[in-house]
């Protein structure tokens, strides 16, 4: 089976490797004109040239990144599968739809507001009560485009830092932490889920992935698992879905969700039975689901920006070294290290360890931590 993805980033690259084992193959189509997925064969179309090419390439058609036209993704769907569906990838694309359709759902969110200028930002901010947070209502991701409003005063200035001409607003979350649950849903509608991940955040961008999340509440984890497969099941769903969640004292927020493999999950490589990437490749291949039972404890560490020191990270027996192929850049993913122990004591001792050979990495501050 020829698998197409649409995007040839990092996500991308793993999901090829999870995917040769399984006697795939796999074309990218890249629109950036960027593409660093670093194998299998590549098509660069910035112009919308060569679609037809493509797709006469492959069997099925996947993605790794939801920030590209749902117009491209319909006009595939006319002529090869297409999973997730295109109506999945515009749901994520837009905020309020996504927030319109949590609540349709039950599924509880932040109260908010649309707002498409300084001074209707400043009315939102004015009824919900700052502080508050205003996110582009498309295109966002890792913390761009969004700026916390402390008092309505700040609308006109966060209008303008943000320039994106409608926005979200919601009242800010009182959580304790934050939390994702990952799931697949294979073409027949089987599901299977991965065990909660606490997630560490830094300037927007995820730095530390906890999985299984400690001390987790059972009622937590089976309203987690009941909000997503809510969602799997209305969208008709195929693929690995990731759902970002706030833990509060009342029971879980829901901030956003992903339409394919998710940074939280990156922890499932070898902390898992079966990975996340390889489970998503099953589900659109119509293959069975694989076991989604953790190996122990993990926390994934996010290698941002510079590279580090890789000789003396390759030297702990505990680690796992995933590099993406790309340049040094400030806030730039470059890699992962997924770190393995028995307990969650020993867990924070490895993380924090590996943690010192990767310049600009925040100490892990995390509920093991605070306790």
């Amino acid at each position: 089976m020829r698998i197409g993805v649409l995007g040839a980033g990092q996500l991308g690259r793993m999901l090829a490797l999870s995917g040769y084992p399984l006697a795939k193959e796999f074309v990218f189509y890249d629109l950036s004109g960027s593409p660093s997925a670093g194998l299998g064969e590549v098509i660069i179309d910035r112009n919308h040239e060569y679609l037809k090419d493509f797709l006469s390439r492959v069997d099925r058609v996947t993605y790794e990144f939801e920030h590209l036209p749902v117009e491209v993704a319909e006009s595939i769907a006319r002529e090869k599968p297409v999973y997730p569906s295109p109506r999945a990838l515009q749901v994520c694309q837009n905020r309020e739809a996504e927030k319109t359709l949590f609540g349709s759902l039950g599924i509880p969110t932040p109260e908010w507001r649309i707002a498409d200028s300084a001074g209707t930002l400043k009315k939102a901010a004015e009824e919900l009560g700052c502080p508050v947070v205003a996110k582009s209502n498309t295109e966002g991701y890792d913390g761009k485009g969004q700026a916390v409003l402390r008092s309505p005063d700040e609308a006109a200035a966060a209008w303008e830092s943000i320039g994106h001409e409608r926005l979200i607003v919601e009242k800010f979350v009182d959580f304790q932490r934050e939390v994702s649950i990952i799931a697949a849903r294979g073409i027949d509608g089987e599901l299977a889920f991965y065990p909660m991940a606490e997630n560490v955040h830094s300037e927007g961008i995820l730095r530390y992935s906890i999985a299984p999340a400690p001390r987790l509440n059972p009622d937590i984890r089976e309203d987690a698992e009941r909000y997503i497969r809510t969602l799997l099941n209305e969208l008709d769903y195929v693929g690995v879905l990731a759902l970002e969640l706030f833990e509060t004292a009342d029971g879980l927020v829901a901030n956003e969700m992903a339409p394919r493999v998710h940074n939280s999950g990156h922890w499932t490589m070898e902390g898992a039975f079966t990975s996340q990437f390889e489970n998503h490749i099953r589900a659109v291949s119509g293959l069975p689901l694989g076991d989604t039972s953790p190996r122990g404890v993990s926390c994934m560490v996010n290698i941002i920006g510079e590279h580090g020191s890789i000789a003396d990270i390759l030297k702990l027996p505990y680690t796992h070294l995933h590099l993406y192929n790309k340049q040094e850049r400030p806030g730039r993913k470059l890699g992962h290290v997924n770190v393995l122990a028995d307990s969650y004591e020993e867990l924070v001792w490895r993380a924090r360890n590996c943690a010192t050979f990767l310049p600009g990495t925040p100490e892990l501050d995390c509920s093991l931590t605070r306790s």
